[in-house]
């Protein structure tokens, strides 16, 4: 599945109270721990990452201390006495087999020593898998029985609304457009390779005028700037988001052209704009390249609380409106929100 409905499985799961442990797989760098994490914060849940890589036995089950003849364990802090959340075991599977023994305690009767995980909190864990050359120990047949299990890969569109949300530089935006095969491309061979994760990595760097190349590697780095210094050659994308460029021509070159419809729609701030925009584009540009602008203009102006006034806009604007209904993503009517 992909990220987006990794999320939307994730809520359905809350919203529905599905109790079961949940075990999410997919490549290093794919943004399941972020998932998670949003997920949880989306609905308003407490959430605790442990990363059971990083602990022994009696990290999670507790010491023994006496009291008179008996001895009794005392719980970790780390785990919650309250409320409601996400405890979220996270690289699972790196974990050694003795520390997934006891988390199995934990997972399967939802105690371990003598804690009680409290009934409004959920269980999920993540873990890498074998293929993506992890340094991961098998799991045990029984625990992984008691998990629902879930594959998450990278997906384009999915990155695109999350990066567009979270700042991502609108250069590498519309490179991954162009490259999208870019944009998880594990190369064992390097320390450093393109994923979600780096490519956010990428974005920092490049806002602060530094090589992105220490982020997602030489190779993909190189290809990176060559997009640059088209993307450096295009006509002013203001003029045409402003309605004053009529006469401005659609570049013919394939990646000069993704970098246009791409800057248009991650430049357009308001509801106008991305109107001018696909004026301009709707007159030059196969409907292609238009659903690709308003694939991305939709998720821009979501994020900047413009969508509604885009369907408003889409009523009165006849060759708006014919094109919006064929792709409903536009105004965000039938399409997801997240």
């Amino acid at each position: 599945m992909t990220p987006l409905d990794l999320g939307r499985f994730l809520s359905t799961i809350v919203s529905e109270r599905v109790v079961h442990a949940v075990m999410v797989w997919g490549p290093a760098g794919v943004g399941k721990s972020s998932i998670v994490a949003q997920c949880a914060e989306a609905n308003g849940l407490d959430f605790i990452d442990v990363r059971l890589s990083q602990l022994a036995p009696t990290d999670l089950r507790g010491l023994p201390v006496p009291d008179g003849a008996v001895s009794r364990w005392l719980p970790p802090e780390f785990l919650p006495t309250g409320g409601k959340g996400v405890l979220f075991l996270d690289e699972l599977n790196m974990a050694p087999p003795t520390m997934q023994g006891v988390a199995q305690q934990l997972i399967l009767d939802r105690k371990v020593g003598s804690y009680r995980l409290p009934d409004g909190w959920f269980v999920w864990a993540a873990g890498n898998r074998k293929e993506d050359r992890a340094s991961v120990f098998e799991m045990p047949a029984p625990l992984a029985n008691r998990f629902l299990h879930l594959d998450v890969e990278a997906d384009l569109a999915s990155f695109t609304d999350f990066g567009i949300a979270n700042g991502l530089h609108e250069r590498i935006a519309a490179f991954l457009s162009f490259r999208p095969q870019l944009l998880h491309s594990m190369d064992v061979r390097r320390p450093a390779w393109p994923s979600p994760r780096s490519w956010m990595m990428a974005s920092r760097l490049l806002l602060a005028g530094l090589d992105i190349a220490p982020a997602i590697g030489e190779a993909a780095a190189g290809e990176f700037e060559a997009f640059t210094a088209v993307y450096a050659s295009l006509p002013d994308l203001e003029r045409i988001l402003d309605g004053k460029a009529k006469s401005t021509v659609l570049p013919t070159e394939p990646s000069a052209r993704y970098a246009m419809v791409l800057g248009l729609a991650l430049r357009a701030r308001t509801a106008a704009q991305g109107l001018n925009g696909f004026r301009w584009l709707v007159k030059r540009a196969d409907a292609e390249w238009v659903q690709l602008y308003a694939g991305d203009l939709a998720a821009q102006l979501r994020g900047r609380g413009q969508i509604g006034l885009l369907a408003a806009m889409a009523e009165k604007d006849q060759e708006f409106a014919a094109f919006a209904a064929s792709y409903a993503s536009l105004t965000g009517h039938g399409a997801p929100t997240s």
